[in-house]
C-alpha cells in the first residue's frame, strides 16, 4: 500500500464530521473521543496505522467489525473494492450509514448484529478489521478470512490489549504477530472479557 497516498486521503477526511456536539471542536486532537453508547472514535494516528498495516487494495473485500462513527469505514472504503461493516448498536450503525451515504461512499454494506459472528453470507474476506477488543481471536472470523488474507484485532484484558496482525497462508495455516499495545472498547458477547468458559 502506498503510504503517501493513504496519508493524503486520511488528511483530507474531516474528522469533525464523524463527531457530534461538544466533541466536534476536539476533532483535531490525537486522542479517542466519545461517540455515545459507551463507544469511541479511535485516535487518528491509530486509525492511519491500522489501515496501513491491514494493507487493503482495490481488489479487496473487507469485513469491518465495529462501524462506530464510520471514520475507519470511510478510510477502508476509499482503498477497497467493498466494505462489509457490522455494528451491534443500531443507532450508531444508522448514523454512520447516513453520514457515509451523504459523503458519497457507495461500496459499503451495513449490518446490525454481533460482530464476533462476522458476516458469513459474504465470506470469505481478504481483509478483516476489528475495532473492539476480544478475549481471544474469534474462530468465526478466522474461518471467514480468505487464504492469503490479513486480520487486525486487539486481544487481551480490559486495560491493555495486544494488537494482533493475523495472516492466513494458502495452506490454511495461521501466523500471528503482535504489532502494538492498545486500549479498545470491549467486543460484547462470547468473546468479551467476562465470558464464561
Amino acid at each position: 500500500m502506498d503510504y503517501d497516498k493513504l496519508e493524503a486521503y486520511f488528511l483530507s477526511l474531516d474528522r469533525s464530521l464523524f463527531l457530534e456536539g461538544e466533541y466536534r471542536k476536539l476533532s483535531e486532537m490525537n486522542q479517542p473521543l466519545p461517540i455515545g453508547f459507551g463507544q469511541t472514535i479511535s485516535q487518528p494516528t491509530l486509525v492511519l496505522m491500522m489501515t496501513y498495516m491491514l494493507d487493503p487494495d482495490e481488489r479487496c473485500r473487507v469485513l469491518e467489525i465495529g462501524t462506530g462513527s464510520g471514520f475507519q469505514t470511510a478510510l477502508l472504503s476509499a482503498f477497497s473494492e467493498e466494505v462489509y461493516t457490522v455494528e451491534r448498536i443500531p443507532e450508531l450503525s444508522e448514523k454512520a450509514r447516513r453520514r457515509l451515504d451523504a459523503m458519497g461512499y457507495r461500496n459499503i454494506f451495513y449490518r446490525i448484529g454481533d460482530g464476533s459472528d462476522g458476516w458469513k453470507e459474504h465470506a470469505p474476506y481478504d481483509r478483516i478489521m476489528v475495532t473492539a477488543a476480544a478475549s481471544k481471536i474469534p474462530d468465526e472470523l478466522l474461518h471467514q478470512l480468505n487464504r492469503g488474507g490479513k486480520m487486525l484485532i486487539p486481544v487481551g484484558p480490559e486495560n491493555l490489549q495486544e494488537l494482533l496482525l493475523v495472516r492466513k497462508n494458502q495452506d490454511e495455516t495461521v501466523e500471528v504477530e503482535t504489532v502494538e499495545w492498545v486500549r479498545f472498547v470491549e467486543m460484547k458477547g462470547k468473546y468479551g472479557w467476562n465470558r464464561k468458559e
